[in-house]
Order: C-alpha cells, then sequence, then structure tokens
C-alpha cells in the first residue's frame, strides 16, 4: 500500500518568453523591403488539474521543482517563435495551495477546474514594430520577459460529508466497514489507522455520502502527542461530525471523560472545528459489562443538545439507525466548505536606482534601463491597482522628471520594452 502523503511543498517556474528577431526582407526585385524580425513565443504556464484517481500527493515527496518550457525566439520572415509547452501538475482533489512563505489560501482545487498557477513570460517583439518614417531600420528587437518563480504548500484535505473522530480503538475502522464497501485495516490495538480512510456509503436509493475515518485522536493530540493533528485537517470540510466512544469499559476508561477530551482537542485544534454539528455513536455495547458507563455518557451527551446512539459495529447492530439519522442531518446543513483564496500578490522591491537610458525619435520616447524588465514581468496592465503601482514605481525612479526636463509633451509615446502609453502630466 502506497504512503500517504498530505503536505509538500514544491517550487514551480514557469517559462521565459522568446526573444523578439532583428531581420531584414531580402527578396529578388524587392528593394528595401523592410524590417520583418517576428516576435518571440509566451513561455508555457504552469497548470494545476485535479486527478480523481490520486489519493494522496505521494508525487510531490521526490520531485519538488517544476519547470515549464521556454517560448522559442522570433525569426524572419515576420515569423514568430513557438510558445513555451504548458506544464500540467495533477493533484488530488480537494488540494488547497498555499503561498509557501505568508500561508495564505491561492486556490482550493476541488473543483474539475484547472488552475494557472504561474503564468508564462511574454514574448518579446520582433523590429518590425519599431520602424518610424524616420528610424526605417530599426537595428534593435525586445527580449522576452522571464516567467515566474513560486515556493507553494501543497495541504490534501479530503472532501467528505461526515468524519469520525474518537480515541484509537473505539471502533471507527469497523464502523467504516460495515456502512461502506471500504476495507480499513482492523485489529484489536492502538492506531491500527495511521492514515485516513473513506468510505460511500449509500443510504437508499438516490441518497448516500462520503464518510471518513480519521486516525484516532489522543490526549496532546493538538500539541503534536501521538499522530498529532496531521490528520485533524481532513475533518476541516465535513459537515457533519460522528463521535465514537466505547462504552464496553473494556480498557477501564471512562466514557464521559474520553468523550470530554476529545471535544477538548478539537477545540484547542479549531473551535470552529468544535461547534460543527455532531452526533455521538456509543459503541461496544454488545460486550459491555454494565450500562453505568452507557447511562453516563447518554445523560452528559444529550444534556449538550447532541442525539446519541447505542451500536455495536461489529455486530452490526444501531449501524443502520446511525446511518439514517446522518443522511437526515445533512439534508439540513450546508455543501461542504470550498475555501476561497486570501493571497494578494504582492508587488517585489525594485531597485530603481539604476540609471536609464532615453532616446527621442519622432513623437516617440523609448526609454531603456536595467530594471525596467524585471519591473514590467510583475505588472498586471489589466488591473487598476497593478498599474497604479507601475506608475507610482516609475515617478518615484526620477523617469517622469527627467523626460519632463527632455521636453516630452502631453500625447507624445513613451515606448518600455514591449509596452508603449501615451504620455499626460
Amino acid at each position: 500500500m502506497p504512503q500517504f502523503i498530505d503536505t509538500a511543498r514544491i517550487t514551480v517556474r514557469s517559462g521565459n518568453g522568446g526573444n523578439g528577431a532583428v531581420a531584414f526582407h531580402r527578396e529578388k526585385y524587392v528593394a528595401a523591403g523592410g524590417p520583418d524580425g517576428g516576435d518571440g513565443g509566451r513561455g508555457g504556464d504552469i497548470v494545476l488539474q485535479v486527478d480523481d484517481h490520486l489519493s494522496t500527493l505521494m508525487d510531490f515527496r521526490y520531485k519538488r521543482k517544476y519547470t515549464a518550457g521556454n517560448g522559442m525566439d522570433g525569426s524572419g520572415k515576420r515569423c514568430t517563435g513557438r510558445d513555451g509547452e504548458d506544464l500540467v501538475i495533477k493533484v488530488p482533489r480537494g488540494t488547497v495551495v498555499r503561498d509557501a512563505e505568508s500561508r495564505e489560501i491561492i486556490c482550493d482545487m476541488s473543483s474539475g477546474e484547472p488552475f494557472i498557477l504561474a503564468r508564462g513570460g511574454k514574448g518579446g517583439w520582433g523590429n518590425k514594430h519599431f520602424a518610424t518614417p524616420t528610424r526605417q531600420v530599426p537595428n534593435f528587437a525586445k527580449a522576452g520577459l522571464p516567467g515566474q518563480t513560486r515556493d507553494v504548500l501543497l495541504e490534501l484535505k479530503l472532501l467528505a460529508d461526515v468524519g469520525l473522530v474518537g480515541f484509537p480503538n473505539v471502533g471507527k475502522s469497523t464502523l467504516l466497514s460495515v456502512v461502506s464497501k471500504a476495507q480499513p485495516k482492523i485489529a484489536n490495538y492502538h492506531f491500527t489507522t495511521l492514515f485516513p480512510n473513506l468510505g460511500v456509503v449509500y443510504v437508499e436509493e438516490g441518497v448516500s455520502f462520503v464518510l471518513a475515518d480519521i486516525p484516532g485522536i489522543i490526549e496532546g493530540a493538538s500539541e503534536g502527542a501521538g499522530l498529532g493533528h496531521d490528520f485533524l485537517r481532513h475533518i476541516d470540510r465535513c459537515r457533519l461530525l460522528i463521535h465514537v466512544v466505547d462504552v464496553s469499559g473494556s480498557e477501564g476508561r471512562d466514557p464521559v471523560a474520553d468523550f470530554e477530551a476529545i471535544q477538548a482537542e478539537l477545540k484547542e485544534y479549531s473551535p470552529e472545528l468544535a461547534a460543527r454539528p455532531m452526533m455521538v455513536a456509543g459503541n461496544k455495547v454488545d460486550i459491555a459489562a454494565d450500562r453505568t458507563g452507557l447511562e453516563a455518557l447518554k445523560a452528559h451527551v444529550e444534556g449538550l443538545g447532541m442525539p446519541f446512539f447505542e451500536l455495536s459495529a461489529a455486530a452490526h447492530q444501531g449501524t443502520r439507525e446511525l446511518v439514517m439519522a446522518a443522511a437526515q442531518r445533512l439534508k439540513e446543513l450546508p455543501p461542504i466548505t470550498v475555501y476561497e483564496p486570501t493571497y494578494v500578490e504582492r508587488p517585489p522591491e525594485v531597485d530603481t536606482s539604476a540609471p536609464l537610458d532615453i532616446a527621442h525619435e519622432d513623437d516617440t520616447w523609448i526609454v531603456e534601463g536595467p530594471w525596467l524588465q524585471r519591473l514590467m514581468a510583475n505588472v498586471n496592465f489589466g488591473d487598476f491597482e497593478s498599474r497604479s503601482w507601475f506608475d507610482k514605481m516609475l515617478r518615484q525612479s526620477g523617469l517622469y522628471d527627467r523626460l519632463e526636463e527632455m521636453g516630452i509633451q502631453d500625447g507624445d509615446i513613451v515606448s518600455l520594452y514591449n509596452l508603449e502609453f501615451e504620455y499626460q502630466k
């Protein structure tokens, strides 16, 4: 059986854009054919795609760096370079992608829609774009923009409607095997279950739900004891929790104390999770020496307003009633949680102290500098706030002041690499 891995850190880099070409049209009987250098191709994207055949992030344990293809350079005859090949990374459904530094959510791969994690760099313009009436032989082109590099955390949160929680060896795996076709490992010792198991519970025609068996929790789990809280993330999406408690007294434990201990661990991990709708199942009633512990737990749970069920998973006793009640409760609850993105792209720190080269051709001011390419690679020109930040960086660099000193007029065109815009004071 493959090892269950539910977290991974990877580095992704999209492809660089291809460079524009410097070329001139040469054909017999055609004089002064002019520039015809083609544009560079776009760099490949890094794309995340859900694969329902995957159930673990095991593949990312051995490969942690992913790079898309670079765009090809342009060529003569106005031929555009080939775009770089996109790299598709397949992840299990329910994978949450976070920024490695801030841990903010970039996307939740719960739907089947692909997500572009890193966009490829744009291709550079060929010299055909830079011909003017007075500059008919432009002997230069523009380089392609670099791709994005990102460090991200992948965190698998299983998509299940109902989660089974409780101490080790209380019968959660047995219950899962009885009410579904799942075949988890079952044995009479603690921590038999070392990773979550999922099973589909068919209640009746057209009614079913997904049940998750979470590895046993012990006191101190939220601080790392036992299996720690490593697997508690898998019940974050569960709409309903079933707390399984051993009421047989076979291990000399107090059912009420066990119930409160698990509740405390859930609250320590996430108060929101502890407040999730819950049903309590008193298991192993068939081997209970007496009903003292069972009755005490029942009174305690019902006093908290939670439904209580007596059952013996091993003897298939009371399991049908529990499943029917869970299905009925699910009809009243909202759908499985899908996490909204919280990540906001942060503008990079760009050193604008290096000098700029400014040339005036007709009504076009051509501005070049070692940092402009890096600056423009991080600007989304379709977003107002990103454009505002770009304008702010140009003003802070002193570019506009220099242009005004050199005599730029309103309406003149400013060319920055592949970008041209109208200057307004």
